[in-house]
């Protein structure tokens, strides 16, 4: 029996156009029961467009779909949920006013006598979320009021339960603790055996050495090359992906004298969620913020991005102290901060809204000639913010969401750059983006510091924090707890840190100089 014959799903000669720019073309696919089957490539590679072709939410130009042996047509998405086609997109699809019953049962809540049974829908998401491992989530919560990690998992528990025969996830763990990451494996795990066929989309390569039986690599539109588990080393596929050999991931850091504090933070607290923060980023120097997810590294990027009131203590910058009011009085120039935040998706743009208009939104008033928008200005100034982080587009008036995650993100930093800050507060910028264009930003971090910026940078990746940071702060229940750098910025110290422990390294040489 050949591959194809085993398939569940058969993709022939798929393609799609969106305008000049080119999707997916001419793509065969396939993938089987009872296997995780990882979709790998850059962002614009093409995985997106081809989730969203299989689960109804747009049409191919050319092309077939074959679903358990019977050619489909999915014209909208409920048609493919009613095959039992399920997919957890990257972007949320919950709805933040509504309980987490609501939500999970949205499509079909149970009844009686004709109207919704609340106490059946509760007990319902009470047993998807144990079946995610989510039992500490109270089904009547309103799901705006959950920290991004559980709506996360509350998207998952939705999408089992509507009992898919082939489950797609796009990033589906890029805004999961570990914790939780460990908990999505092992459901992972039971949905295989229970012969579900499953899509996996994640440019983490650890997640996809640990779970894909099976992966294909996508670049530029195009299916490149589809391999068992084991065949391919994590190299050999990075250059599938890319297209050429990967260079040195992180750009050397400068060997120079701690810079004069550009930004200094003296005994900063809020609401007992920031604790006397006392921290300094230097003119042209990368300060990373480390620890596990929900320390208090967010808020204190909102705290100085002038997001909350109340904030205690004193922030200065270039030696005058300043209290920002909002992130409109933070971005002046007389203050000069750009914050690049958490989810582009809400936070980060305007989906609706054009490429060009996103971009030229932050800095309207160097834009503008009196109330009055200077067009030819704006233009020059889009262009060049184009140009300057390489983002692939078709047009500038096309709609932001037609991009690719990647180049989404693009956006976002490009439009806080056309501020012309001085300091620049960097959220978990890299979460759902590609090994390629990771490097481009890794370099545009290191090129603003050398030009003078300085850029605090919180990330869930150690790894990040080590290559990209001079120093690292590391946060525990609203606190820095300690600072590494050096020889001292290693993963051992930072997870230990992180727990707010010694390494076991520091704890031996506390002994042998006790004992000396």
């Amino acid at each position: 029996m050949s591959q194809v014959d085993e398939n569940f799903l058969v993709l022939a000669g798929v393609s799609k156009r969106y305008g000049g720019v080119r999707a997916l073309e001419n793509v065969d696919f396939g993938c089987a029961r009872g296997k995780i089957h990882a979709v790998l490539g850059e962002n614009g590679a093409g995985k997106s467009t081809l989730i969203k072709i299989v689960a109804g939410v747009v049409q191919p130009d050319a092309g077939s779909i074959t679903l358990d042996g019977a050619p489909r047509h999915f014209n909208r998405p409920a048609a493919a949920t009613a095959a039992g086609i399920v997919c957890i997109f990257q972007e949320l699809s919950l709805m933040p006013d509504l309980s987490v019953a609501d939500n999970i049962s949205i499509s079909s809540p149970p009844r009686r006598f004709g109207l919704i049974d609340s106490r059946a829908q509760r007990r319902r998401a009470e047993a998807l979320l144990a079946e995610v491992g989510c039992e500490d989530v109270n089904p009547l919560v309103r799901v705006r009021d959950l920290p991004l990690s559980r709506r996360q998992m509350v998207e998952i528990a939705k999408a089992i339960g509507q009992k898919p025969k082939l489950l797609i996830l796009d990033e589906a763990t890029s805004a999961l603790t570990s914790a939780d990451v460990e908990k999505v494996y092992a459901l992972l795990a039971r949905l295989k055996a229970q012969n579900l066929a499953i899509l996996y989309i994640s440019h983490r390569m650890h997640e996809v050495e640990a779970l894909a039986d099976r992966a294909s690599v996508f670049r530029n539109g195009r299916h490149i090359e589809t391999f068992d588990k084991g065949a391919r080393s994590t190299a050999e596929i990075v250059q599938l992906m890319i297209g050429r050999d990967i260079a040195t991931q992180y750009p050397p850091k400068p060997k120079r004298p701690r810079p004069k504090p550009a930004l200094k933070i003296e005994n900063l607290g809020w609401e007992k969620r920031l604790e006397g923060i006392s921290l300094e980023v230097g003119a042209g120097e990368i300060v990373g913020l480390g620890g596990l997810d929900g320390q208090g590294q967010k808020t204190l990027l909102l705290a100085l991005f002038g997001v909350l009131r109340g904030v205690a203590g004193t922030i200065t910058v270039n030696g005058r102290q300043v209290r920002p009011s909002s992130p409109a009085a933070a971005k002046a120039p007389d203050i000069g901060i750009a914050l690049v935040p958490e989810d582009r998706k809400t936070e980060g743009l305007m989906l609706p809204m054009s490429i060009a208009d996103n971009l030229a939104i932050a800095s309207l008033n160097a834009l503008s000639n009196g109330p009055f928008v200077d067009v030819a200005k704006e233009r020059r100034a889009v262009e060049r913010a184009i140009a300057r982080l390489q983002i692939k587009v078709g047009s500038e008036s096309d709609a932001v969401s037609t991009l690719s995650g990647g180049n989404q993100q693009k956006v976002v930093i490009a439009k806080w750059l056309m501020t012309e800050p001085k300091i620049i507060l960097l959220n978990d910028p890299t979460r759902g983006i590609d090994v390629g264009t990771k490097q481009e930003l890794y370099r545009l971090m290191r090129e603003l510091a050398d030009q003078g910026a300085a850029i605090l940078f919180y990330s869930t990746d150690y790894d990040e924090l080590i290559g990209c940071c001079d120093r690292v702060a590391i946060m525990y229940d609203g606190r820095i707890v300690r600072e590494l750098s050096g020889a001292d910025l290693t993963e051992t110290n930072i997870v230990a840190s992180a727990l707010n422990i010694e390494a076991a390294g520091e704890q031996t040489r506390g002994s042998e100089a006790a004992h000396a």
